[in-house]
């Protein structure tokens, strides 16, 4: 390669993510500049992997800012956190007005609105992207999410949608999300429905095998054959390879997997947002102490010593694996819905009106969460773009009517069986929660105004006006302040 030559993208970050999207950019025609903080890495990968490509080491940041065409880009795939400020203060002075920096990694979304403002301070323009789909989606078609100061937008889109995963109509599985941290918003929330994706699975999966009696290969049979049908994904597909796989002494790996799950915290932020925005997150939330619960192995191995539970039953597979199929359809429904509706909320209080249609396009290939259903979530905002909850969609609503019957049966048998299905449970919690006209809340308002004296709306009169009542006969007239969480 010339020395002249100039790359049109810089790269800080050479871990597996990194080196990936250097390469997926470059086979896709762009001159790539890579740098990282342990330079030996840099020049393991120009001898290694980006050998004889049009990849350009650096072994500073001055170096790879030379080397790079106006405006410049400097893309970022490192440890969220302290290190992106850190790395921002060292560019930014190495930058001109115009210049983009893009941070790849699974920041939080406070932190790029932050980061968005004090960079556009500096005439510089930040760019905070989510990408999904692992390694390999790194190599050969991610899911990218990008938001921020949208005048970068041009610059970049050739590279993204260049290297980014496409529907199967051909859409590119990137667009511009919106302002500030909106491409990082959106990420967490896909990484929050990918919990409990995981997790509803992982519930179906501990029915079969304990419920049910079935072997790894029966289940691996169900899988590979529900992986056809309304729940091709992804993860029902890569569900159905490791029940399958085996060790070089021919037991199965799966079986020898401690049961311990640990997370990186995208989930919990999911959670924390809801609970900020006052968003029902339930099914999502429940995924993430499903891990914390798993995690704490040696009491649950005490506790099962002291705790009884009911008499497992014979194995009776029958209708039950149906049962299960239509179970997990419908905690789905609930669990996007769920994530949608806080998107929607967010969205509204930040003022970024995400397009939801978009987001579903954007995640239907590339990402964890791909899927078939996800076309079908495109095309409910696309019928109405405002729609208040996929519940309400016509498709989702008599999916959700006709697998009902199968959904409460699994549930039921999940607590006369003693097996745990926190996420499953949630979901149709939720359902019933939501269809209700009337819940239990005019009791609980009573019990906060009898204790605190919070006040409480009647039906008799109209909305926003508050009443106390003297419930003891002893209290006086004098109400706390009402508030909205």
């Amino acid at each position: 390669m010339s020395s002249d030559t100039l790359a049109d993208i810089g790269m800080v970050g050479l871990a597996v993510m990194g080196e990936n999207l250097v390469l997926n950019m470059e086979g896709k025609g762009f001159t790539v500049a890579c740098f990282n903080r342990t330079v030996a890495k840099v020049d393991a990968f120009i001898e290694g992997r980006g050998a004889n490509k049009n990849i350009i080491g650096c072994h500073s940041l001055e170096e790879l800012v030379g080397t790079l065409s106006r405006p410049r880009k400097v893309m970022c795939m490192i440890k969220a956190g302290e290190a992106v400020d850190a790395l921002m203060a060292s560019l930014m002075p190495l930058l001109e007005p115009g210049d983009i920096i893009i941070d790849g990694g699974n920041s939080h979304y406070l932190d790029t609105s932050r980061r968005v403002r004090e960079a556009r301070a500096h005439q510089i323009l930040f760019v905070g992207t989510g990408i999904s789909g692992g390694e390999e989606g790194a190599l050969i078609g991610p899911s990218i999410m990008p938001g921020g100061a949208i005048e970068a937008w041009d610059s970049i889109r050739p590279i993204f949608q260049s290297i980014c995963a496409v529907t199967p109509d051909g859409a590119p599985c990137c667009e511009w999300v919106g302002p500030d941290g909106a491409g990082h918003f959106v990420k967490m929330v896909h990484n929050g429905i990918e919990y409990a994706d995981m997790q509803l699975i992982c519930e179906v999966y501990q029915m079969m095998k304990e419920g049910l009696k079935l072997s790894n290969e029966e289940m691996h049979g169900i899988f590979s054959r529900w992986n056809k049908g309304r729940l091709d994904s992804y993860l029902i597909e890569i569900t159905s390879e490791i029940l399958g796989f085996r060790d070089e002494d021919g037991s199965y790996v799966l079986d020898l997997i401690l049961d311990s799950a640990q997370q990186k915290g995208t989930g919990k932020w999911t959670v924390n947002a809801a609970l900020e925005a006052g968003q029902p997150l339930t099914l999502i939330g429940e995924a993430v102490f499903a891990r914390s619960l798993s995690a704490l192995k040696d009491e649950r191995v005490l506790a099962s010593r002291v705790l009884e539970g009911p008499v497992q039953p014979a194995g009776e597979a029958g209708g039950m694996v149906d049962d299960l199929q239509e179970a997990l359809y419908a905690s789905k429904i609930v669990s996007y819905a769920q994530g949608f509706q806080i998107l929607s909320a967010v969205s509204h209080e930040e003022g970024w009106d995400l397009d939801h249609g978009g987001i579903a396009r954007m995640w239907r290939n590339g990402c964890i969460i791909r899927s078939v259903f996800l076309g079908d979530i495109e095309k409910a905002f696309i019928r109405d773009p405002k729609l208040a909850s996929l519940l309400l969609d016509q498709f989702f609503k008599d999916a959700v009517h006709h697998a009902q019957a199968g959904w409460r049966r699994v549930v039921a048998a999940g607590a006369l069986r003693g097996i745990p299905m926190p996420t499953l449970s949630a979901g149709l919690a939720y359902f019933d929660g939501y269809r209700s006209a009337r819940l239990p809340a005019n009791l609980l308002q009573a019990q906060r105004d009898y204790f605190g004296a919070h006040t409480y709306e009647r039906i008799d009169r109209p909305r926003g006006r508050h009443f106390h009542t003297n419930w003891t006969g002893h209290g006086g007239s004098t109400s706390s302040t009402a508030y909205e969480v």
